[in-house]
Parts: structure tokens; sequence; C-alpha cells
């Protein structure tokens, strides 16, 4: 099984951008609050959430397709990796969520990026985010345009969840690391 420390170590080695890494430390925290939800593994799903975009800096067009075999390669657990590549389903692969690991992975890489963006046009950052205030940057399409809504409603329904269950729990989950993921805001 895939830890923490593992995954980091792959993953810094070949993740450079501030942004990118931000973005892994969004979703490792939003997999970890989903793994207390399901009663699951928090270390593990937050291992994988770190790795899920190991191919993304180094091959943005072709994102997915150079994952599998390097990480089986590293002695990454067959079953992480597929949860890694079914993030991409329907995008960049054809390897359909499952499980609950998958799902919440699917659904949590986009609704992120929707939080991170609400977060930072907030003085207090993400420590202070509501649902409330979530929902209504959710429902503006024009916000954090490039996330895609339509993705996150499909995670959430495979989930047999609501969008706005999903995101408290991601929120809730990302708020105490708000310093390690740079969403303080500028009050602090």
């Amino acid at each position: 099984m895939l830890t923490l420390e593992r995954a980091r170590e792959l993953n810094d080695s070949q993740v450079k951008e501030y942004h990118l890494v931000i973005h892994a430390r969004n979703v490792m925290y939003a997999m970890g609050a989903m793994a207390d939800y399901f009663g699951e593994d928090r270390e593990h799903w937050m291992a994988v959430g770190y790795l899920h975009d190991y191919d993304y800096e180094k091959y943005p067009e072709e994102h997915l397709l150079h994952t599998e075999k390097e990480l089986l390669a590293e002695g990454v657990d067959a079953a992480d990796v597929r949860a890694i590549l079914s993030h991409g389903w329907g995008i960049c692969t054809d390897v359909k969520p499952e499980t609950n690991m998958e799902k919440s992975l699917f659904t949590v890489d986009e609704l992120t990026g929707i939080i991170q963006a609400c977060a930072r046009m907030r003085p207090q950052g993400i420590t202070d985010l509501e649902v409330k205030s979530f929902m209504k940057k959710f429902k503006d399409k024009k916000f954090a345009a490039k996330c895609d809504r339509d993705l996150i409603i499909k995670g959430c329904e495979m989930l047999g969840m609501e969008v706005p269950e999903v995101a408290r729990i991601c929120i809730e989950g990302m708020k105490p690391h708000a310093a390690d993921i740079d969403l303080l805001g500028t009050e602090h």
C-alpha cells in the first residue's frame, strides 16, 4: 500500500511548479477528509491524492499516459495506480472510477480548484469559508471557469452524495492546513 512518505518522494521528484504542488496538497487534504468520511485509511487516501498528477508537469498534453508503467516500476500497488488513472475518466483515460477512493479522487480533483479559487478571494482565506459561500461561486459558471462543474456533479452522483456535502467535507479537511496550501488569506 502506498504510504504518504513514498507518494511525496515520487511526486516531488517530478512536480516542481508551485501551482501543481499546491494542487497536489489540496487534493491530498481533501482525500484525507473523504477517507475519514468513508471510514477508510486516511494516510493511504492522502498518498494517492498527492500522487494523482504525477506526470502532468512533464506531459500536460499526454496526462496519465506516462503514469501506469512508471509508477508500477516504482513499486506502487496496481490498485493505487488504477485509482490515479481513474481521475482522468472520460477526459484522458477510459478507467471508470469504481471504488469510493476512485470516485472521491475523480470528484475532488476539480472540486478543490473551485474551493481554492473561493478561498483566495477572501481576507481570511479558507479559514472561514462556508459551504454557502462556496455554492454561490459554484453556481457562477464564469467563476473558476476552467473547473468542470459537470464532472464534479457526476462524481458526487457516483458517490451518492450532493455537491454541498462533498464540498463541506473537503473544505473542512483543507482548513487545518491553510498555511501549507497557501490559503490563510491576506489578514494573517
